[in-house]
């Protein structure tokens, strides 16, 4: 029998490898916040990775919405939902989201990926589900703990899934499910045909809407409201922890559907309930997010100066024209250098590569919010030039860049 941990200890070595060429992105610890400013190995910088697409998570009123929950309930539930780990609290924001949503009602659950989980308790044995092949994963890990057949479909190809459809022998039910706005390429899912082919299938749909409930729609309420399918979809799963600037994750639906997640998904019922802080902020943030619409509308103009300024250098850039705006490297240890340089130079981003996307499609991701100035979109462009240059990307590679990494200062003005 071989070790088990022969994995890790292979892991271990990579990871090596990638800090002695100092193309290791992963888990940089951040010292300190100042709203789109965070301090990393000392020194100031853009945050441009960041998933507070309308800036909440430091806005004063949703901090202290976590704090008099805190002051009010503790730092934790100590408790299962359905035993003693239930706050008046989170009564109260699962009505809210439900109101929000137009949903009979809503459950909250302590992670956004917990609560992708909760699909598979719907999931027996002679069910099928069909999924996005871009799909987070959280639905992707959700599938495979159900005990439904799973078929993938290529990522935004609806005829893919028709066949998949039409070729079904399932005795049971089917579920599609699919990100609202797909969180690496930023592109939307094909919502109007996935609606008509659950219709005439005779499938149930889910919808992850996680990145677009506070951007996309009339009123920020999502993908569904966006192309007015509200009900038609007949699952809404979301998180905190984006536009909301807190943490956490929840289901709408009809009421039933609710309660038997509530009352049988493993992953709600055996964990500890929803910190008071992120409900308390959750609860904020959705106040904030109500009376200030302006913030989407701040968040896409910037994403779209950001886009237009990563193209003039003849980058990559992809996606739609949401505040997730990937750019294309397509080489696994060249967005890993080009992450390390932007950091160099003052910026703060994401490097993707494989399981995060498919090998080959590799890419850095900039996340534009409503908290950034145009003075620090341009800075981040900047440092896109110079940086790029220097790995062998975009319109200035091979002449020369610049300053090299480490010595670029990007945070600036605010």
């Amino acid at each position: 029998m071989a070790d088990l941990f022969d994995k890790c200890a292979a892991s271990t070595e990579r990871a090596a490898g990638m800090r002695a060429t100092r193309s290791f992105p992963y888990g940089k610890p951040v010292e300190a916040r100042d709203g789109t400013v965070v301090t990393v190995d000392g020194r100031r910088v853009i945050m441009a990775g960041s998933n507070d697409y309308l800036g909440l998570a430091t806005d004063a009123r949703v901090v202290a919405g976590a704090v008099a929950a805190t002051e009010k309930y503790g730092a934790s539930c100590t408790g299962a939902p359905i035993m003693t780990g239930t706050i008046a609290l989170h009564r109260e924001l699962e009505e809210r989201l439900a109101a929000f949503l137009g949903r009979e009602a809503a459950v909250v659950a302590t992670t956004g990926f917990q609560t992708n989980l909760a699909l598979a308790t719907l999931l027996g044995r002679d069910d099928v589900v069909f999924a996005d092949a871009a799909n987070h994963a959280s639905l992707v890990d959700a599938a495979r703990l159900g005990f439904a057949r799973h078929h993938r479909y290529r990522h935004g190809d609806t005829a893919h899934l028709e066949r998949l459809l039409a070729g079904s022998d399932a005795r049971g039910g089917g579920l599609i499910v699919t990100d609202g706005l797909f969180s690496m390429e930023g592109d939307v899912c094909d919502l109007p045909t996935l609606v008509d082919l659950a219709g005439r299938y005779h499938a149930r749909l889910a919808v992850d809407c996680a990145h677009d409930i506070g951007l996309l729609g009339p009123g920020g309420r999502g993908v569904p409201a966006m192309f007015g399918l509200e009900s038609r979809v007949d699952i809404v799963t979301g998180t905190f922890s984006k536009c909301l600037g807190s943490t956490g994750g929840f289901i709408a639906a009809e009421r039933g559907v609710v309660d038997f997640f509530r009352h049988h998904a493993r992953s709600i019922v055996f964990s500890a309930g929803l910190p008071p802080a992120s409900t308390g902020a959750a609860l904020a943030a959705l106040d904030v997010m109500e009376a200030e619409p302006e913030r989407r509308e701040r968040a896409f103009a910037l994403a779209s100066r950001m886009r237009d300024g990563l193209r003039g250098l003849d980058l990559a850039v992809g996606g739609g024209d949401t505040p997730i705006v990937p750019v294309h490297v397509g080489d696994d240890f060249v967005c890993r250098r080009l992450w390390w340089e932007l950091l160099g130079e003052g910026v703060f981003v994401n490097a993707v590569s494989s399981p995060g996307v498919p090998v080959g499609r590799e890419l850095v991701r900039v996340c534009v919010t409503a908290g950034h100035s145009e003075a620090q979109v341009d800075r981040v462009v900047d440092a896109f030039a110079r940086a790029a240059a220097r790995v062998g990307l975009g319109a200035e590679a091979g002449a020369g860049a610049g300053a090299g990494a480490g010595v670029g200062t990007v945070a600036g003005e605010r």
